[in-house]
């Protein structure tokens, strides 16, 4: 099987590593909530499940 003969340079890892950016969250506000949130998830406020401003579900009772 062929190996490198020697390593790679710093610089060559280093032109590869520019492209890994942190990107900046897209936030939303929930038109019944008034809740701000990440876009195209669902979100819980007050023990209830949303999605696009509809209740998807409600906390179920704990049973005792």
């Amino acid at each position: 099987m062929p190996n490198p003969k020697r390593r790679h340079s710093q610089q060559r890892s280093a032109k590869r590593r520019t492209h890994y950016k942190a990107e900046k969250l897209t936030l939303s506000k929930d038109s019944t909530t008034e809740e701000i949130h990440k876009r195209h998830r669902a979100h819980v406020s007050d023990g209830k499940l949303y999605y696009k401003g509809k209740l998807v579900m409600e906390k179920a009772p704990l049973k005792a």
